[in-house]
């Protein structure tokens, strides 16, 4: 189903990749100068709450705080009303973050986030999906501060989103075209299998909704050059990464959400090109609108459901 009436809000940075949104209808993100914006429901009033000095990616709201997942910086906080930020971690099973990227928060305050490489960085980010190096993480920190390693050998680990019932965590893998889930009560925790497989491009973030569905961003089609590539022999491929950026295999203009069911049965999606906003990475589902992040536009989308 293509996108119907879709509202575009301009916000006074570059990408702001992730959002979230408050009973208020406030909405929150993070632009890539490190600023975390508060923008009005009508996007006539933006206020700057504060500044990670790194690129936020990742939002959540986290009791009287933001849970913010910085690329460069690691898994941070900062009060809700905005100032100065908190280091929860910047490193977890022995290894330092390289790409903090998403997280979901648990109802007693268990965060689930991804580090989404071992070898590149977000400037980087094309050149892992070139490797495909499966290189990406899960990890979890409980209240009491202690992190562990769930499960790793993602492709490029992105979004993370819990079910209602919290019965496992989902991860959507870029690289593979799929949304993974690693169980975590019952029968089956520690299991790992697939909630939705081939998709028909690459997805970003992902979120529980009001609704109980989980959102799906797709923020572009597949490239057919980069499949292509990925096949490469090494030396070519580096050959490929090491080329300006604008040489380089790109997101398409097209995007799209998927809700899908805690089983993982699609029931809305939407599709196609959007006047003025593309690469749409962040999604969020609140009382029957959605709520849209963009890593390459200057501005966050909304539309109804």
């Amino acid at each position: 189903m293509a996108f119907g009436e879709v509202t575009v809000i301009p916000v006074n940075g570059h990408g702001p990749e992730d959002v979230v949104v408050d009973d208020q209808g406030r909405i929150y993100t993070g632009v890539d100068d490190g600023r975390i914006l508060r923008v009005a429901p009508d996007g006539k009033r933006i206020d700057v709450l504060g500044d990670t000095g790194g690129r936020p990616l990742g939002i959540e709201f986290y009791g009287d705080d933001l849970l913010i997942c910085d690329a460069k910086a690691g898994l941070l906080t900062m009060p809700l009303g905005g100032g100065s930020v908190t280091t929860l971690a910047t490193s977890a099973a022995g290894l330092d973050f390289v790409f903090c990227n998403n997280a979901a928060v648990a109802a007693d305050g268990t965060v689930y986030f991804t580090d989404s490489s071992r070898r590149f960085g977000i400037e980087k980010w094309r050149d892992d999906l070139i490797e495909q190096t499966g290189g990406g993480r899960l990890l979890r920190r409980t209240p009491d501060g202690k992190i562990e390693q769930l499960a790793d050998g993602f492709q490029f680990a992105n979004g993370v989103a819990l079910p209602p019932d919290e019965s496992y965590v989902a991860v959507a893998e870029t690289g593979a075209y799929r949304v993974s889930r690693i169980w975590l009560t019952g029968e089956r925790a520690g299991d790992r299998d697939v909630l939705v497989e081939d998709l028909w491009g690459y997805p970003d973030n992902i979120s529980t909704g009001s609704d109980g569905l989980i959102w799906i961003t797709v923020a572009s089609p597949k490239v057919p050059a980069l499949s292509v590539i990925q096949k490469f022999p090494a030396p070519l491929r580096a050959a490929v990464r090491a080329l300006p950026t604008s040489l380089q295999p790109s997101p398409l203009r097209e995007c799209g959400v998927q809700g899908v069911s805690p089983e993982g049965k699609l029931v809305h999606e939407l599709r196609g090109e959007i006047d003025g906003f593309h690469v749409l990475v962040g999604v969020r589902e609140r009382a029957g609108k959605l709520y849209f992040g963009s890593l390459e536009d200057n501005a966050i989308a909304v539309t109804t459901v």
